[in-house]
Parts: C-alpha cells; structure tokens; sequence
C-alpha cells in the first residue's frame, strides 16, 4: 500500500507542468548522461581486456622488427662501408627547429622516450590523395619525433599488405616511414561508412556508420592516443564515452556539415545559389531537408565537442568548426584552441622541377590549368563557361589560349560526367580549344603546369585547395572561387602585391583570364606565388603537427 502511494505521488507530480519540465530538462539529462557514462566506461573496460593480447603482440612484434632492422642496417654498413641517410634518420630525434617551435607554445615536446600507441583512424589510408599526404606526413613527424612510439593505422584496405602500403606512400609522396614501428589493424566493416550503403538520410547514415566503424577498430586494439584524420566525428565521441581519459585528437578536412551548407538550402539567402544542395529548402521536402539537416548539425557538434585537440586544413575549415563545435567546448572547458595546421604539400618538389626565370618564360603557352577530380561540386561547367566568354571577347590575350582539364575518375558517375562536359564544349564550339587529361600521372601534370599560363579553380567554399597551392609552386597566376581557402588562406597578397585572381560569376573568370594574360611582369607575380607557397610546406606542417600532437602526449603521460 506504501509503495502504491509513493508511485502515485511520483507520478502526479511527472505530471505536474512545472515539476515535468524541470524533470525533463535537469533530470532526465543528468540520468541519461550518467547511465551513458557508466555503460560506456563498462564496454571499454571490456574491450580494454578483450584486446590486450593484440597490444602485447603489437609491442613484442615492433621489438623484433626493431632488431631485424638494426641488424640488416649494420650488414648493409659493412657489404658497403657506409650506412644510408635514411637508417641514420631514425635512431636520432628530430631536435632542430621543432623543438624551438614547441618550446616557444609551452609544449613539451622533448620527451622522445614517450613509447606508448597512437591510434590513427583513417579506413582508407591508401587511396592516395591530399588526405593521406596528411595521414603520412603525420605519421613521418610523430615516428622522428617520438620514435619509441607505436603507430596502428586503423584502415579497411585489406587487399594490400603493410609493404606494398608503404611502397605506395613512398612512391606517390615521397615520404619515407620506418617500417618497425608502424602496424596495420584491418577493419572488416568499412562498407557501413560508403555513401553507397545509406542512399537516403546519407550524413546520419554514414555517421552511425562510422560508429560501428569505430567500434570495429577499438576491438582490435585500444591506443594510447586516437588521433582522426578523416572527419569521423562520431568515432571520435565514441572514443571518449568508452574511454573517458584518453587524449584524442582530430584533424579536420571540411566539416561534414558547415552553416554555409544550412544556408544554401534556403534560395534567398545569399549562397542560395551555390553549393550542390543550392535552393533546395523550399517546400515541404525542403522543410523536412532544413529541420533534418539541422538537427544533425546539433549532433554532430555534441560529437566534436569531446576532442581534446582540433586541428583544420585553413582558416575557412577553422571558422565553421568554431561556429558548430566552440559553444559546447567552451562549456566542457576544453583547453586546446583550435589550430589551423595547413596539410603538407609538394611544394619543394615542384620548385625543383618547374623553372621560374626569363628562360623557362618562353616555354610557356597560353593555357589555363585546371587540376580537380571530375565531382559534381568543382563545377566544372562554369570554367567551361566562362572560357567560352573569354574566347568569344576575341582580345589579343584570348588568341591562341586553351583550357587544360586534368583530373581522376573515380566510377561511372564522373565518366558520365566527363561525357557531359565533352557535349557541352562541342555545343560551344571549343573541341580545338579544351583538352581532357583523365587520370593523368604526376609526370604529366608536372609538365602541364611547368608549360601553363593560368592555374583555375572554380569550386564554391573549396575547404582547402591543395592543387592551388601547387599552381603557386609552379609559377601559375592563379584564378580562384572568390571563397573558401583559396580565398582566405592561399591565393593572398605577398609584399602588398598580389599574387592571382578571385572570382565567382563566368564573367568574373573571363575577366580574370583576361587580366592573368595582360600581365605586364608575369614572371615577378611568379615568383611572389612561389615565395607564398612556402608556408604549406611539408616541414611547416612537420613543426605544427609535433606541437599539437605533444599537447596529447603530455595529456597521456599525466594520468
């Protein structure tokens, strides 16, 4: 009878407005958030248990390797009297300038005896493009920094070996890695994160995917420290609900959800007309499209929230991982700022290859360059446009120039793409002025822009823009989107002198065509483009990365 008296009680006053309310909005929060707590804490537990021989073989395994690589490096010495530059690399610390750079932030980055296990979480770590540049550059600096550390590449690869992976790496980036002390860990459930596999309601879709992802992969190992390098922000608030104390880090690409991209759905806003997604909030789809899409940006800052260390690609990256993730980091007292750490480019390697003086000015053609994969948002279309508006202007600079497409594709989807823009530049009437290079090796590229005139960029909000920096290193004059990175971060003044051109309509391009071709000195704004592209260097990105990584690492060891 006492018990029945007590649940009515509790239940009338559940009912009661005011006492419902504050039920709903302090109680209920509080109870969900500890029962999360205790659950997740519980599963890491046990998957902290249930992989502790995979870690111990891990550990025994770098050894081994270790003495096998130590040994063979000493024979090679002896068949050949002298040992490679790249043997002697490994066995010291890398204590030059990055060590300045760090101590100058307050980081203690000077303790290369640090042998703990970072955990990179990259599923496709051998696609080859500027993200893996990032994942390998990354994983270069952490191994000469730290070099008793343990790297584990979290990836879904599983039709290639750890040798023919580094062989890629090497032969693509140009990056050495020391092979001991890195581990590849496969994942066996890639296919949930596929856009392919959620064909409606995508982004949440690929997003839990990415949590049974994560799940995959801390069943394999649990690191020391998880460091994203793909924009999986979910794994990353998994990481934290299982393993509270763990230092995680995050470098981020492009949000997977920007407020430019909420605005473009509404067609009166003022990128209504840009973006993939352009205009489409309207009706009653729309409004569905508008609610659900916020929604999950509210998510999805809740998930980024939680990483102790963000890092981005460029300022514009930078502004909207603030405006989503900064309120509720600012209220879990996060620390660590977030830091733009601009990805490691081939700048010296194209400043070897492509000459820049009154020579090499000769050689050069009246052709604009456009390095970009044939997706649906590089738009393409427009600098096809807008090249048909400059040739058709028939100014003394417009005679004799071309456009030079170069770029990979990826599946049906881009070749049909390709097959569209073909018809589009016979419709125009420029078959003799537009050239497809598909899939062109770098060799080739490197050529194209050692020739080029004008390097062209024609995507709205690119989050970076690593193929304009290349134009930079060139020598290209750059004609870029009005936004984004190329904007904010690359294609800016040097010595209060410009480097390129920005643009938006296919008059703007025309225009800036027009005036990269007129160019009284075109060799000074070369070399200014050159001095510019230093800053994305992959030394400049070796130092930043070695602080930011030093923040976790010093988190790490304090526990």
């Amino acid at each position: 009878m006492a018990l029945t008296t007590i649940a009515t009680t509790v239940v009338v006053l559940l009912c009661s407005p005011v006492i419902g309310l504050l039920a709903w909005n302090y109680l209920v929060p509080v109870l969900f958030h500890t029962l999360s707590a205790s659950v997740g804490t519980t599963l890491g537990y046990y998957l902290v248990k249930k992989t502790e021989g995979r870690r111990d073989r891990i550990l025994r395994v770098t050894e081994e390797l270790e003495t096998n690589h130590a040994a063979f490096a000493a024979n090679a010495t002896q068949t050949t009297g002298s040992s490679t530059s790249s043997d002697n690399e490994w066995d010291k610390v890398d204590d030059g300038s990055s060590a300045d750079r760090a101590a100058a932030t307050g980081v203690d980055t000077k303790s290369p005896n640090w042998d703990g296990i970072v955990g990179f979480f990259h599923p496709f770590c051998n696609a080859g493009g500027g993200g893996e540049r990032v994942l390998w550059a990354a994983i270069r600096a952490t191994q000469k920094r730290w070099p008793k550390a343990k790297i584990v590449v979290y990836t879904g690869d599983h039709e290639v070996t750890k040798d023919q992976i580094l062989n890629r790496v090497k032969n693509t980036f140009s990056i050495d890695l020391h092979p001991p002390t890195i581990h590849f860990l496969y994942l066996s459930t890639r296919h949930w994160v596929l856009a392919s596999t959620w064909p409606h309601a995508t982004l949440l879709g690929q997003s839990i995917g990415s949590v049974i992802l994560g799940w995959d992969a801390f069943s394999l190992v649990v690191p020391d420290i998880f460091v994203d390098t793909m924009g999986y922000a979910f794994v990353l608030g998994l990481c934290k609900l299982l393993f509270p104390t763990m230092p995680t880090g995050a470098y981020v690409h492009y949000p997977t959800i920007s407020t430019d991209m909420l605005d473009s759905l509404d067609p009166n806003s003022a990128v209504g007309g840009q973006g993939v997604n352009a205009g489409q909030g309207v009706g009653l789809k729309g409004t569905i499209k508008k609610f659900y899409w916020k929604w999950f940006a509210g998510v999805y800052s809740w998930m980024g929230a939680s990483v102790d260390v963000v890092m981005t690609n460029s300022s514009w990256t930078q502004a909207h991982i603030q405006a989503l993730w900064g309120p509720r980091r600012a209220q879990r007292q996060r620390q660590n700022s977030m830091e733009v750490v601009y990805p490691p480019c081939a700048v010296h390697e194209i400043e070897e290859a492509v000459e820049l003086s009154e020579e090499s000015e000769k050689k050069r053609t009246k052709a604009l360059v456009y390095i970009a994969q044939f997706r649906p948002e590089k738009n393409h279309q427009l600098i096809i446009q807008a090249f048909h508006e400059f040739v058709k202007s028939g100014t003394p600079a417009s005679q004799g120039s071309k456009l030079v497409l170069l770029g990979s594709v990826r599946g049906d989807s881009d070749a049909k793409r390709v097959y569209q823009l073909r018809l589009l530049v016979n419709e125009l009437h420029l078959v003799d002025r537009v050239v497809f290079h598909l899939d062109a090796p770098w060799s080739e590229i490197l050529q194209h822009i050692s020739q080029g005139y004008v390097g062209v960029n024609g995507m709205w909000n690119e989050h970076f823009g690593i193929g304009v920096v290349e134009y930079l290193a060139a020598g290209l004059i750059p004609v870029v989107h009005d936004s984004g990175g190329p904007k904010l971060d690359i294609v800016v003044d040097v010595d209060g002198q410009p480097t390129g051109f920005h643009a938006t309509t296919a008059s703007d391009y025309a225009a800036g065509f027009e005036k990269a071709l007129s160019l009284k000195d075109p060799l000074a704004v070369r070399k200014r483009a050159r001095k510019s592209a230093q800053r994305f260097s992959e030394e400049e990105f070796a130092h930043k990365w070695i602080v930011q990584l030093g923040k976790l690492v010093d988190m790490q060891t304090s526990h």
